[in-house]
């Protein structure tokens, strides 16, 4: 009898074996979770669980008695220490576990504030899992001052929540605009524009010199050297793989746990899927911190395992929600050469596509479903697009698919 061990408890990890399952797999499955809580979706953390509006229960992506049922033998709490792939064995919490395939699933860390910089003090925060919020929760009372270090998705979800429960919030964002990553000008000054109507201070091209306290958080110190008064510290700073089990096994690691179009490490009954993966990408190698890259990545390792020799092929997309406002992301707009602004129906809604020459490689769609639901297919299906049709809110978008 076969073993498949997974080492991960999150969305990637859970979609993985809830696929073996689905398609037949009958032989044993571990999963070794770090942390003592059922695997859970990450998304609501920095939103709804953060203002109280969704229960801890509902996060849970199965409940316990599908493991039960499933014949999945779930290890929470239980760190694994290394792999040995000459054995084909994990060491987990001193005891050797073995193999015949393993998964890695391990996500990604938070990019920490160092000690030199307050990094130390009481008051600070990350927005990365369960007990981070846990014990955040209590420091929400209306009137604080609040810093959130970070102008990406998570700082900028968390801010919106923040204000939401009353707090004064400041964001500082050491790059020239939020968002930069992932979105071009255009999103970046539409969501600029939507945190200062809420009462946020939004601050860019300034970074933080250092936090400043006695134990605890009370003043940060920014680059423009502003001094301010703080209760509580958000860092939102960026995430790193979490790949040093693969790293000290002697895996390919680069920006991540190198996989090739099949999700099979430099060992081939080593898989990996997720945050923590590298990847094949056209020409190069990418890394997603994506909730839909985690489940279809995983769905392709699954397949795999059992025989289906399928490559990973996909088209990425995204979403945050800020206040009552939702942006969805379809593709890639990294080396765009134009964006094209087309207006929405509903008031405050508005869509931006991302041209690269004459072809079409993404499309950020704010309070716009119906761009976004098109956008996605025209990549997925590879239709070319005339500028001119998408510049004008007049035209029929589904038109387009029709061609």
């Amino acid at each position: 009898m076969e073993k498949i061990v997974v080492v991960g408890g999150g969305q990637a990890g859970l979609s993985l074996v809830a696929k073996l399952r689905s398609s037949g797999y009958q032989d044993e499955i571990t999963m070794v979770c770090e942390e003592p809580e059922l695997p859970y979706q990450r998304p609501p953390l920095s939103k709804k669980y953060l203002t109280g509006e969704l229960e801890k229960d509902r996060l849970y992506l199965r409940p316990k008695s599908f493991y039960a049922e499933n014949n999945i033998d779930l290890m929470l709490g239980c760190r694994c220490e290394e792999i040995d792939p000459y054995t084909s064995k994990i060491k987990v919490n001193g005891k050797k576990v073995s193999y015949n395939h393993l998964v890695l699933t391990t996500g990604s860390h938070p990019v920490k504030l160092p000690p030199n910089l307050g990094g130390d003090l009481g008051g600070l925060y990350y927005i990365r899992d369960l007990a981070d919020i846990t014990s955040l929760k209590p420091e929400i009372v209306v009137g604080r001052n609040a810093l959130v270090v970070g102008g990406g998705f998570i700082g900028l979800e968390t801010a919106s929540a923040l204000i939401s429960k009353g707090l004064h919030v400041t964001i500082v964002e050491a790059a020239d605009r939020i968002m930069q990553r992932v979105v071009g000008p255009e999103t970046s000054s539409y969501f600029r524009n939507l945190h200062r109507s809420n009462g946020a201070r939004l601050l860019e091209g300034v970074g933080l010199k250092r936090l400043i306290g006695n134990r605890r958080v009370s003043k940060a110190l920014l680059s423009n050297d502003d001094e301010l008064d703080v209760d509580i510290v958000i860092v939102g700073i960026g995430v790193r793989p979490a790949d040093a089990l693969a790293k000290n096994a002697g895996l390919d690691v680069a920006n991540g746990i190198r996989v090739n179009q099949k999700g099979q490490t430099s060992q081939p009954n080593i898989w990996a899927s997720g945050d923590c993966t590298s990847f094949p990408w056209g020409d190069s190698y990418i890394r997603l911190e994506s909730v839909q890259n985690a489940i279809d990545q995983s769905e392709t390792v699954a397949a795999n395992i059992m025989g289906a020799d399928e490559n990973y092929e996909f088209v990425p997309w995204f979403w945050t929600d800020q206040y009552d406002t939702k942006l969805q992301i379809s593709g890639l707009g990294a080396g765009y050469t134009n964006i094209i602004t087309r207006a929405g129906i509903k008031e405050n809604s508005v869509s931006y596509w991302y041209m690269r020459g004459d072809d079409l490689i993404a499309v950020d769609a704010i309070n716009d479903p119906r761009s976004y639901m098109v956008g996605k297919r025209l990549l997925e299906q590879g239709i070319g697009v005339e500028p001119e049709t998408l510049a004008n809110p007049q035209a029929d978008l589904k038109s387009l698919l029709r061609q």
